[in-house]
């Protein structure tokens, strides 16, 4: 299992870094990237060190620095622009300040390699130098674009300074790669790059809920997507609405899903007590609670596709439902019929999620162009994918749809949030197969993933001369 550190810091700084490793840095084909994530209000650098997948002996990645620091949007209970942008400003030049002093030692004599979790501070005189990264990753789209300009003005500023190239790439292929992150965190030489293309991704977060054919690194086709608001949205909505005034006045976050989580299940998974539905009808069934309400399955006129003209998502109607029940109930809503109603919200959208999996994965040989055997895996990455009860509904409802032979790939929690450490992941990735950014690109509000992500300006071959 991945063994993250967690040390405590100021308001909103987490640092991140995995039990540290090392190898041999005179290993030609090792690379070392800085990345730098600013799409929305997480301030987030790391740095990334990747081996060659012949050498078996060494870990197949190592995060040396990753550190990130949350802008602070409690007054306005939501991201503002402007407070972001101003977090970014503030935090950015410190973080990478810091990233640098991690920066790993350039030695020649093998011998001095340490294997374990120990940690040096880096000095520039004796054998012991830092080493320069073999390139700039950085987050270019999508997200909120004076968020991303900050973070890719700034690593155009670094790639131009250390003469090294730039690769600006896509945050939601990034989520979609995060997985292979994980793995290479934890394995050892060409074990590695897993899960293998092709596989499915689902994407959720505040921002995006995407079903994805990840077909190769850079060729992706949207299968689904939300019809009115984002998954994460919805349940920060919903945790307001549901959550006790107490534990909202209580919270320095301003992203309630997670709250709603420990919530409704405060022992953890031993309180989910999930039983999926064994049918489509039955799943679609109005299910009125010991309290008198129900909520509705969203898009259960959906029962089949490509016959049906949508495969998407919608979570408006729930949130509203919610929203209703809890003004209606008012004060008078007890902390057990709280608990009841985050836990139904949940299940209900979840399963709504797996649906839409089993729908594609029905009709494979139409969507894929290949037999269902193939598809083997299913990416879960995004915020929402650290909720445990997502974990527990989509592997329990995949089995009793006869899918158990379908893997699911889930990152650890903290990589499913936004974090460097998987834009690093991803400029690596790029930059291995040959591609790196032009200096002249600029941040890209909206940048689907859909299609060819080659097919967005501002690419050249790593090879050319900057």
């Amino acid at each position: 299992m991945l063994r993250i550190r967690w040390r405590h810091f100021p308001r909103s700084t987490q640092i991140l870094v995995p039990a540290r490793a090392s190898f041999p840095r005179s290993h030609s084909r090792n690379l070392l990237t800085l990345a730098i994530e600013t799409s929305c209000d997480d301030t987030s650098v790391a740095i990334l060190e990747t081996c060659d997948a012949n050498a078996s002996k060494f870990p197949a990645a190592v995060l040396h620095f990753h550190e990130k620091v949350t802008a602070n949007n409690l007054q306005y209970r939501g991201v503002h622009p402007l407070v972001a942008v101003e977090s970014h400003s503030k935090q950015l030049a410190p973080l990478v300040a810091r990233a640098l002093d991690n920066l790993p030692r350039s030695i020649t004599n093998l011998a001095e390699r340490n294997y374990g979790p120990q940690e040096h501070r880096l000095t520039e005189d004796g054998p012991y130098n830092k080493r320069k990264v073999d390139f700039i990753s950085v987050t270019r789209g999508p997200g909120m674009f004076a968020c991303l300009s900050t973070g890719l003005n700034t690593a155009k500023g670094l790639a131009v300074a250390w003469q090294v190239p730039l690769v600006a790439v896509n945050h939601m292929q990034a989520h979609a790669l995060t997985p292979r992150l994980a793995n290479a965190l934890e394995s050892w030489g060409d074990q590695a790059r897993d899960p293998a293309f092709p596989f499915l991704s689902l994407l959720v977060s505040g921002g995006h809920t995407l079903l994805v054919y990840s077909k190769t690194l850079t060729e992706h086709q949207i299968l689904a997507e939300t019809l009115d608001i984002a998954i994460g949205d919805t349940f920060d909505k919903m945790a307001r609405c549901i959550l006790p005034k107490e534990i909202l006045e209580a919270s320095n976050e301003i992203m309630y899903g997670r709250l709603l989580e420990e919530f409704a299940f405060p022992n953890g998974s031993s309180d989910h007590h999930y039983a999926p539905p064994r049918t489509r009808g039955e799943e679609i069934s109005r299910r009125e609670s010991d309290w008198g309400w129900a909520l509705t399955t969203p898009l259960a006129e959906t029962r089949s596709w490509p016959k049906s003209k949508v495969l998407g998502f919608s979570f408006s109607g729930l949130g509203s439902s919610v929203k209703r029940i809890c003004d209606e109930r008012g004060d008078g809503m007890t902390t057990a019929e709280r608990m009841d109603l985050a836990k139904e919200c949940m299940r209900v959208a979840f399963e709504h999620l797996a649906s839409r999996v089993v729908l594609a994965l029905g009709s494979s040989e139409t969507i894929f162009g290949t037999r269902r055997a193939r598809m083997e895996t299913l990416v879960v990455s995004g915020g929402v994918a650290a909720n445990r009860f997502l974990r527990t509904v989509m592997r329990s409802f995949l089995d009793k749809r006869g899918l158990a032979h379908i893997k699911l790939s889930f990152p650890p929690p903290l990589l499913c949030t936004d974090n460097a450490a998987m834009i690093a992941w991803a400029g690596t990735e790029m930059y291995e197969a040959g591609w790196a950014s032009d200096l002249d690109c600029n941040a890209k509000r909206k940048w689907s993933v859909d299609g060819d992500i080659l097919q967005v300006e501002g690419w050249r071959s790593s090879l050319e001369k900057k």
